[in-house]
């Protein structure tokens, strides 16, 4: 478990691990039974806006835990949802358990990873508490911001990766112990590559990937390069499609309505669900202005090792060649009702290309 990261090409990693033949002895039996037919569920952080909000709307009220998010998710059609679960009591696992079962929903969770050996006892309690109100995936993250933002140098890159695997290594035990998928995502931290080959030398069946269709593209990866990459080992997604447009210092990306940007959908669903039939997906539609990628900036390659003019080009001649035909996506100049109305609008509009043209 404490072998190294030794990163190789990505043409030597998928030829000497097979991916597929490693993922298909991956087993899904603590997942739920065919999830065929289960209509798109929705990612908390779909709803950042309205989550926790304090705007006075009679139309957009905030939602003030995950009961509000569930109800008012099944009554727009959505068949799940994953959303985070610290600081759940005892009888408000209980109020999720029952609520969850009427409603017929799946639920996913969304947990910290252990920082240090005194924070395991906090995961594992935030595991139980899930697994009772019955999560058997829990999706975390390594890195809450952005590896072009946060590390300035190799070195601070090498130290995150350090902790990083750290934090795995505490919390495997915890997620086999109790038989709950913990599910990594690409948090715009890892390359595809380096994610996979993670998660291929802990060589644990519980600890996987929460594969986010678009967050890559802030790495200059190719969505569908990402996919291939890390649908072998997906226990969850966050589905989302993105809009590209040229600035100064690189690009813009933004999460876009599904079917109207850069991500083939359909062949992701596909992958996806062969190589995982029980996975789930969830949408994951952030409603906030455009981000800036500034990969034409000496500072944005602080932490990637041979990067290469090759991958650059090719990043930028899709940025060219499939740029956004519509403005992107902006909350700046809106009110508060607006972005709330935005944020719904964009939900539903996403969930209903679903319905008719990805898990009908």
């Amino acid at each position: 478990m404490n072998r190294p990261l030794n990163l190789e090409s990505r043409r030597d990693f998928l030829k000497k691990s097979s991916l597929a033949a490693a993922a298909l002895s991956f087993p899904f039996s603590a997942l739920p039974e065919s999830l065929k037919g289960v209509p798109m569920g929705v990612v908390v952080h779909s709803y950042g806006i309205r989550s926790g909000s304090k705007v006075e709307s009679q139309k957009y009220p905030g939602f003030k835990d995950a009961l509000d998010l569930m109800r008012h998710c099944h009554s727009i059609g959505a068949g799940g949802i994953q959303t985070t679960v610290g600081g759940w009591a005892e009888d408000f696992v209980k109020k999720v358990r029952d609520e969850r079962e009427k409603l017929d929903m799946y639920l996913e969770g969304s947990i910290g990873m252990p920082k240090n050996p005194e924070d395991v006892a906090r995961f594992e309690k935030e595991v139980l508490a899930a697994k009772e109100a019955g999560v058997s995936v829990l999706r975390t993250v390594c890195l809450s911001g952005r590896r072009y933002e946060n590390f300035k140098s190799e070195a601070e890159w090498a130290t995150f990766r350090e902790n990083s695997m750290k934090s795995i290594q505490l919390a495997e035990p915890i997620a086999r112990k109790h038989q709950v998928k913990l599910a990594i995502e690409n948090h715009k931290d890892w390359k595809a590559i380096e994610l996979a080959q993670i998660i291929q030398n802990l060589g644990s069946e519980w600890v996987g990937v929460t594969l986010d269709f678009g967050n890559n593209v802030s790495l200059l990866e190719e969505p569908m390069e990402v996919i291939r990459t890390l649908a072998p080992f997906a226990f969850s997604t966050h589905v989302k499609d993105m809009g590209v447009k040229p600035f100064e210092k690189g690009f813009l990306l933004s999460e876009v309505e599904l079917g109207t940007g850069i991500v083939d959908l359909k062949e992701a669903v596909a992958l996806c669900q062969k190589h995982n039939p029980n996975v789930t997906f969830s949408l994951e539609m952030i409603t906030r202005d455009p981000l800036e990628i500034p990969c034409l900036e000496d500072s944005y390659w602080a932490t990637f090792e041979n990067p290469t003019a090759q991958d650059l080009a090719k990043i930028l001649r899709m940025v060219r060649d499939q740029t956004y035909p519509n403005a992107l996506p902006e909350v700046k100049n809106l009110d508060p009702e607006q972005r709330l109305a935005f944020e719904e609008e964009n939900v539903v509009k996403c969930l209903s290309y679903s319905r008719k043209e990805l898990l009908s």
